[in-house]
């Protein structure tokens, strides 16, 4: 704003020699006002937008000489700790992966068309090979489900979830109990909490599915002891 006199002299002076006129201060304030908000002295003034980024910069500067100062050896003892928090992120998303989301509810472990297990283990093969890790690994934990199913180790059930065929199947296979449940552990992982399948885990899923197919069942004390009394009766 311009600061005019209580008493401000017009710069004209009349030609005829006659006194200066004089202004009051308020209604020359508010003429200067006038003139200062016309558009062509605006022209070059910053956006809206160029302003609020300003407005931010000068924000963020003030910020980090703040903390540079509160900070043992100033600018540069910021930045190492900047780095070093920076390195440990890294480091625990590294080793912990993109974080997990739980599912709100297990889903089912098979679609609405049921297919066998060949057909299930094929499909595997095909993802494999193109190198789609999360569907060869879903398509592989059904094939080992529905051939526990084929053999009649399990019940055949549609609603089945991963985690239920597992446990299921660890009780007429308790030796693979272990790797049962970190099959299903797996397959939720990639299905329902985003994360994301390698070769390792397909393979490691594939020898499951393959050493299953070569083991026995052992069958519950009871059970046995049944069968052999019917085979003493049936011989008497």
């Amino acid at each position: 704003m311009l600061r005019v006199p209580s008493t401000a002299l017009l710069a004209q002076a009349r030609s005829d020699g006659e006194p200066p006129v004089t202004v009051p201060r308020d209604p020359a304030r508010e003429a200067a006002r006038r003139e200062l908000s016309k558009p062509m002295y605006h022209q070059n003034d910053p956006s809206p937008l160029q302003r609020a980024l300003n407005a931010f910069w000068d924000w963020l500067d003030r910020l980090f000489d703040a903390a540079s100062t509160a900070t043992p050896g100033g600018t540069i003892g910021l930045v190492v700790i900047v780095i070093a928090v920076l390195a440990i992120l890294a480091a625990l998303w590294w080793r912990l992966g993109t974080p997990r989301r739980a599912p709100a509810s297990a889903a089912a472990l098979f679609d609405d068309r049921p297919r066998s297990a060949a057909e299930h283990r094929a499909a595997a093969e095909a993802h494999a090979a193109q190198g789609h890790w999360n569907q060869a690994v879903q398509e592989r934990m059904r094939a080992l489900v529905r051939s526990l199913e084929e053999r009649a180790l399990l019940d055949v059930r549609p609603g089945r979830t991963a985690d239920e065929a597992a446990a299921e199947a660890g009780r007429a296979l308790p030796a693979h109990l272990d790797r049962l449940r970190a099959a299903a552990r797996d397959f939720d992982d990639v299905t329902y909490g985003g994360r994301s399948a390698g070769r390792q885990t397909y393979e490691r899923l594939a020898a499951l599915d393959s050493d299953l197919e070569r083991t026995k069942p052992q069958l519950a004390a009871g059970t046995a002891g049944t069968t052999a009394d019917s085979r003493q009766g049936a011989a008497g």
